[in-house]
């Protein structure tokens, strides 16, 4: 039996973005034995999918850790296939660990090397979608996430979703809360309930929101990745930063306003939805210029 290997490590959104080429692998080799090495964040998700057979976890140990550096070589060893998803440098490094040729990513010396010299122009699931290429591997339309869209509560009536978090270390991906509180309003006004989404320390965010509208629902640390999954595909809209959680409402199909800075660029990074029109970016250089009007302006579906 083929024994298979992939590496994707994280972040949320780079996992997300990696649903369509697992899928994509395992259509491939419907009998192969697919393990998935990855982090603790990513575990549950990866174990409730039907991608892999088994998940190992990366405990990223330096460089300097022998006995660390152990247990990754024997995590790396014992497969005919690498398929390395994350292409960062520290990934890049496992090739020599491995010990393994038949290795897919940019390792220089792999059997498969994505050299396309144009992918680090392009966007993460166009180039991912071109390194499996060059294993023979097509690419998947139309992929089933059913599984990720069963869990979290039930929230009776239509609701938007709000993301008011970003990466702790780069605060200019954040829109000021205090928009955010003020677009929840006018949604409210719209019939729409409020649910505010993010981790355990956004629960500040969610705070601030509330205190200008108290009959939202914080779930600021109070969901799973698979529970987020669920009520980001039931919700009627959701409208957040450059964030992981985006990229899963998009995913699962609901209609999303992604609001960007010049951070990061949405050619390259912005969530990708499952149907025409069903995200939409706004751009601006500074999130703290961009006025409540003109997001509130660009919500124009019908709830």
């Amino acid at each position: 039996m083929l024994r298979i290997l992939v590496i994707k490590l994280g972040a949320l959104g780079d996992f997300i973005q990696a649903l369509a080429p697992f899928a994509a692998i395992r259509a491939h080799w419907p009998e192969a034995d697919i393990t998935l090495l990855t982090t603790a964040p990513f575990e549950a998700l990866a174990l409730a999918s039907p991608y892999f057979d088994h998940v190992s976890l990366d405990e990223r140990p330096r460089w300097s850790n022998p006995a660390g550096l152990l247990r990754l070589r024997n995590q790396l060893r014992g497969y005919d296939l690498v398929i390395d998803l994350q292409t960062s440098g520290r990934t890049t490094r496992y090739f020599r660990l491995a010990g393994q040729k038949r290795w897919s990513g940019i390792a220089r010396r792999g059997a498969y090397p994505h050299d396309n010299p144009y992918r680090d122009a392009m966007h993460s699931v166009a180039r991912q979608r071109d390194q499996l290429a060059r294993l023979g591997v097509p690419d998947v339309t139309g992929v089933d996430l059913d599984w990720l869209g069963r869990e979290g509560p039930e929230i009776t009536g239509p609701y938007a979703v709000l993301v008011p978090g970003a990466a702790p270390h780069r605060p200019a991906k954040r829109w000021p809360v205090q928009h955010y509180a003020t677009l929840a309003r006018s949604l409210q006004d719209q019939g729409l309930k409020i649910v505010v989404a993010g981790t355990q320390a956004e629960r500040p965010l969610g705070a601030a929101i509330l205190e200008q509208v108290p009959d939202a629902r914080d779930l600021t640390g109070k969901t799973d990745l698979l529970a987020l999954g669920g009520i980001l595909a039931r919700a009627s809209l959701a409208v957040g930063n450059d964030t992981g959680p985006m990229h899963l409402a998009g995913a699962m199909g609901c209609p999303s306003l992604v609001l960007f800075s010049a951070e990061s660029n949405p050619r390259l990074t912005a969530p990708n939805g499952v149907r025409p029109g069903q995200m939409r970016v706004l751009a601006v250089d500074d999130l703290r210029d961009l006025d409540v009007s003109r997001v509130a302006a660009c919500l124009n579906w019908g709830h």
